[in-house]
């Protein structure tokens, strides 16, 4: 008999999150369907996306080879009736307050940061880069972690060690980009371009460090099929960029320089960014979505 998910206590909520308490060790994680962009929670829900995410969440954790904060299995026996398939039962940690990033290519913020200043997050790259350009090596641009509807920051690696520490700082960059390392060369196994990806980490009772959250998914990952990349333009990517760029059309009729709360999403854009999820799910881990458990 499962338990139902009233007998454990709420702690908190994420965009797309629900974390519950357990007992004094393990946390209940619960992934929503809920989606957002540019800061806001977006109606409708995808259907599936909480299964998917979590999906990914445990291939990755299984793949990865490094410790993480799972504390059971897919359907263990702490997970209520009607949440399985799309939780996590996890280890209770202390949480590093960074968002630990790291990049292969240039895209996005980094991209931004690049063209203004030549550097992202502190580290000078080389002149005439551009959108999607391999970087020489993979580089570690971490943020602080926002609170709900705001922006997470880039910062230096400097303001990363004033915050945490010198060395604490210095085994966060180390285990980034370790830990991305081995996911980018899976994913290119797959024809994926793993661009870009961010992390967060928990502490053990000895102070190593533990991978928590999610990890590698299309919402914390920015993923690209290899034979189609090419250098200089924005890639189709295995995300919520379907939402994204519907969002900035003018068929939304939006302004994401307003503060009004965007539309609903059609239907089709609905149907099309849950397909791409199971896509990216599916390609990457060589299984079949179908087969994930549900209840």
């Amino acid at each position: 008999m499962r338990p139902a998910l009233d007998s454990y206590t709420h702690i908190a909520s994420g965009k797309v999150r629900e974390i519950y308490q357990i007992d004094d060790d393990t946390l209940l994680m619960v992934a929503s369907d809920r989606i957002s962009a540019y800061d806001h929670i977006l109606t409708p829900t995808i259907p599936d996306k909480g299964r998917i995410l979590t999906a990914m969440s445990f291939y990755w954790f299984d793949a990865l080879g490094v410790p993480n904060h799972l504390a059971g299995g897919p359907t263990d026996e702490r997970i209520p009736e009607g949440a399985v398939g799309r939780s996590m039962v996890v280890r209770k940690l202390p949480m590093v307050p960074v968002e630990c990033v790291a990049r292969g290519y240039l895209t996005g913020s980094g991209l931004i940061d690049y063209r203004a200043t030549g550097s992202v997050c502190g580290v000078e790259l080389p002149e005439g880069l551009d959108e999607a350009h391999r970087l020489p090596e993979p580089i570690f641009t971490p943020a602080t972690k926002a609170e709900q509807g705001d922006h997470d920051e880039n910062i230096s690696f400097e303001a990363v060690a004033a915050t945490v520490g010198d060395d604490l700082a210095t085994a966060l960059r180390t285990a980034t980009l370790d830990i991305y390392s081995r996911g980018a060369a899976i994913a290119a196994d797959r024809g994926i371009i793993l661009a870009d990806t961010k992390f967060e980490f928990g502490r053990d009772a000895d102070g190593s460090l533990v991978l928590a959250d999610e990890v590698l998914t299309p919402d914390s990952s920015r993923y690209w099929e290899a034979a189609g990349y090419t250098p200089g333009q924005v890639q189709p990517s295995f995300d919520k960029q379907i939402v994204r760029n519907w969002l900035t059309s003018p068929e939304s009729g939006w302004d994401r320089a307003s503060d009004t709360t965007p539309p609903a999403l059609p239907d089709d854009v609905v149907a099309r960014t849950r397909a791409r999820y199971i896509e990216a799910y599916e390609w990457i881990s060589q299984k079949s979505f179908d087969d994930w458990p549900q209840g």
